[in-house]
């Protein structure tokens, strides 16, 4: 057969790589000039740095086998993580239980509650008791204002925006058995990163696609699903010239947004509704190189509404700075809506906006530690996943006959990520082989 591929993300190019496994002859197309997606790598200090940050988890089995499949798993480096959180102006380590009992922004007899309720999601294995609950109303109810108010609320606002309180609770639920799962028996974690970055993945999946006979064609964007008597049957496609032209496929597999899908394909009403229910919160990140480090956290929370940006991950406090070049690279995400000024400020705007907030974490800090900025804005960086969200869910195969449908929205109830995304990747290619 012959299968087309939209999209050269997580998804697209592990199920492209199974489906040349298994004999077929595939392209891929991907309207940027780079794979990866949102695990796409730009250049730092002769070392690749991704776009946006990632780090693997002990639990994340699927990429971690595709990499053992690749023979590339002799890359990855598991490393003790360091955490924080910023709150009544000051910052509190966060790594440890032991760092729990000693967070002063609350009380004892809270610190004491916020780990046994942490504790409580981590031995529930079903989260289908959850999901007729916001994450908002579950914390409130069941830790208490105090803690939601201190700790959970400008977590989730910084995260979701205005969409906080629709955030369904198996997503928080996911996140808590995530982080446990990377802690050993004394609750301290380990994060795992590949020493060549995620794009070893990406570049590897891409020179074995090929290998087989498969194709991977950047900046050459998919502009139509072609369909004859509701059968989904090629593609057209905007070649770097600006010309187009049609391709005919016995399968086609999309990776694209749930926003963008039907600008592809017309769909009926009660799948296009599926698609059109979900929200994204768009995301914008500054990555800083700097001539010192900020702090000696990797990953800081910030739990103060008031500080403009998400959070503070430092990547050279869990990488060493040799693998950019000397430099201490460090990203200022934040999770935004698409239309927010935030959003569409130039790099050099939103540095201004950022900076004066920067010496809380570190008094000496000085704008001349900064020799480079980076900026990146993501349009579908988070799916907000309300309550009840199982009978919602997209069906990867569509209306459409041999046309599916894999992104993000359709990661449930783990949070969208790369090893998630090459799971459905794998086990939609799986579906679709099946199929036939």
């Amino acid at each position: 057969m012959r299968i087309g591929v939209i999209g050269a993300g997580a998804a697209g190019l592990s199920a492209a790589y199974d489906f040349t496994r298994a004999g077929h002859g595939v392209t891929v197309y991907e309207s940027a000039p780079f794979v990866g997606g949102q695990a796409s790598t730009i250049e730092v200090g002769g070392g690749r740095l991704e776009r946006g940050y990632h780090h693997l988890f002990t639990n994340d089995t699927a990429i971690l086998d595709l990499m053992a499949e690749l023979g590339i798993d002799g890359s990855m480096r598991w490393i003790p993580s360091t955490v924080g959180i910023y709150t009544n102006g000051k910052v509190y380590p966060w790594s440890t239980p032991f760092d729990l009992l000693r967070f002063g922004a609350l009380s004892l007899r809270d610190r004491i509650k916020l780990g046994m309720v942490a504790k409580r999601l981590q031995r529930m294995k079903d989260w289908r008791s959850l999901e007729g609950v916001s994450a908002a109303q579950w914390i409130r109810e069941n830790a208490g204002s105090s803690i939601y108010e201190k700790v959970w609320e400008p977590l989730l606002r910084g995260k979701f925006g205005d969409r906080f309180e629709n955030v369904g609770m198996p997503w928080f639920w996911s996140k808590i058995q995530t982080r446990f799962a990377s802690r050993d028996r004394l609750g301290r974690e380990k994060l795992g990163y590949p020493v060549n970055s995620f794009d070893e993945v990406f570049d590897t999946l891409v020179q074995r696609i090929r290998s087989k006979g498969g194709e991977v064609v950047l900046d050459t964007p998919v502009t139509r699903v072609l369909v004859e008597n509701g059968t989904a049957n090629g593609l057209r496609v905007k070649l770097p010239d600006g010309t187009e032209t049609e391709e005919r496929f016995d399968l086609i597999l999309a990776t694209v947004p749930s926003y963008v899908f039907p600008k592809l394909v017309d769909l009926p009403d009660a799948y296009l509704e599926k698609l059109t229910s979900v929200e994204y919160m768009g995301a914008v990140l500054l990555i800083l190189e700097m001539t010192h480090p900020l702090t000696s956290i990797y990953w800081m929370n910030i739990a103060d509404r008031e500080v403009p940006f998400l959070g503070i991950i430092e990547q050279t406090n869990l990488m060493p700075a040799e693998l950019y070049g000397g430099s201490n690279v460090l990203y200022l995400p934040n999770y935004l809506d698409r239309h927010d000024e935030l959003y569409l400020m130039s790099a050099d705007d939103l540095l201004d906006v950022y900076l004066p907030y920067l010496s809380r974490f570190n008094p000496s800090f000085d704008r001349s530690w900064i020799t480079r900025v980076h900026h990146n804005r993501v349009s579908a960086a988070q799916p907000v996943i309300g309550t009840n969200y199982s009978q919602r869910i997209p069906e990867h195969p569509t209306p459409i006959s041999n046309l599916f449908l894999a992104n993000t929205t359709q990661i449930y109830p783990e949070d969208r990520g790369t090893n998630y995304s090459i799971r459905m990747g794998r086990e939609v290619a799986a579906m679709m082989l099946k199929g036939t």
